[in-house]
């Protein structure tokens, strides 16, 4: 069916562009902004402007098929759309616009526990692969009712996030005294801040859906989430909206493909933006990327339509860097076609659209 929004975006940065004009300065630093000095949220973008591709040339890729799986399931492009807590800022269907979206191009979307409408009535809005995550605001019976409520409404994959034991210093959002409408809804959490390993093998031994844990940042703790039989490691430092000082994403995907050894799918998000990203991750060992600040810009700038846009640009761009590499598959790629290079512009969320302007680098 298509977006129709084809005229109107030709690139992602117009996208980009359009979200900013349509949103006030809070959403706006809520979505683009990270905790205390934004190194980590920088680190993230560094991380994967410091790769060069390795092409190969005189191969036929006359067809290119950028369809993966992700847990067994068929999806258009080895992407997810991540969870977000208050979809609503962006598009007041929330969560249940991003559903529809998923569901008419082709790709998961994980749920985020804070984000509106709710679990159910997301479930409801749309038939598309549902994954949902979870923030830990409760005791034991408050992880099993959300897994059976998850279950009971076709969510196939249950996600915990390990990386909110404390909760970040968001100076965007301190700035303007923005509290977020979800942030005054949440109790509960010293629950998140005792949760431990036994916890995790409780769930193991307790719920038979597959689990992911996102938020994993060093090979040590993927080892420990294989052991445990966690299904999906998911590596992800919040988009640098958590820890301060942390490692970008990319960098820390080549210990932790090493300490995973084909135990268990891997996902990565921070910063990934454009469809060279997504191939460096594949490339790298990533199984599926999430995307995050890409949903909110595309919600932000034309709801529904502008998040399919958004994915539609990214697959074009995704087909051609997989031609010009010399693959006409998934499988065909390794690491091989990666080199390690000097950035060639200062790392900022938006060193990937070279075109959108000064301004942006701002508030």
């Amino acid at each position: 069916m298509g977006s129709g929004l084809e005229e109107r975006f030709a690139t992602l940065h117009e996208i980009v562009r359009a979200a900013r004009q349509n949103l006030a300065d809070g959403p706006w630093g809520y979505l683009v902004g990270g905790t205390e000095t934004e190194t980590t949220v920088r680190r993230n973008r560094q991380a994967l402007d410091a790769i060069a591709f390795r092409p190969r040339v005189l191969r036929d890729v006359s067809k290119v098929d950028g369809t993966s799986t992700l847990f067994g399931k068929p999806v258009r492009l080895p992407v997810l759309l991540a969870p977000i807590g208050g979809l609503e800022t962006f598009d007041p269907g929330g969560g249940a616009t991003v559903a529809k979206a998923s569901a008419e191009f082709g790709v998961p979307h994980m749920l985020s526990s804070v984000c509106m409408p709710g679990l159910e009535a997301t479930a409801k809005a749309a038939d598309n692969y549902r994954i949902f995550q979870l923030y830990v605001r409760g005791d034991d019976a408050f992880v099993d009712d959300h897994v059976k409520r998850a279950v009971d409404h076709g969510y196939t994959i249950f996600t915990i996030t390990v990386d909110t034991a404390h909760y970040s210093r968001r100076e965007r959002d301190l700035d303007i005294r923005l509290v977020k409408p979800w942030r005054q809804r949440a109790t509960g959490f010293n629950y998140q801040s005792g949760f431990t390993w036994d916890n995790i093998k409780r769930f193991k031994d307790t719920h038979a859906v597959p689990l992911v844990l996102k938020g994993i940042a060093t090979a040590e703790d993927a080892a420990i989430a294989c052991e445990h039989g966690v299904n999906g490691v998911y590596i992800s430092n919040h988009g640098g909206r958590q820890l301060d000082h942390g490692r970008g994403a990319m960098d820390v995907l080549p210990e932790v493909v090493r300490a995973v050894a084909g135990r268990a799918t891997i996902i990565i998000d921070g910063s990934f933006v454009r469809g060279t990203d997504i191939v460096k991750a594949i490339a790298a060992g990533a199984h599926c990327v999430g995307l995050g600040r890409l949903q909110g810009w595309g919600l932000a700038a034309a709801g529904q339509a502008g998040l399919l846009r958004a994915l539609e640009i990214l697959e074009d761009e995704v087909r051609i860097a997989m031609g010009l590499l010399g693959v006409s598959a998934w499988s065909q790629l390794d690491a091989s076609f990666l080199h390690p290079a000097a950035p060639v512009v200062p790392a900022s969320q938006f060193s990937a659209f070279p075109l959108i302007g000064d301004a942006f680098h701002g508030r």
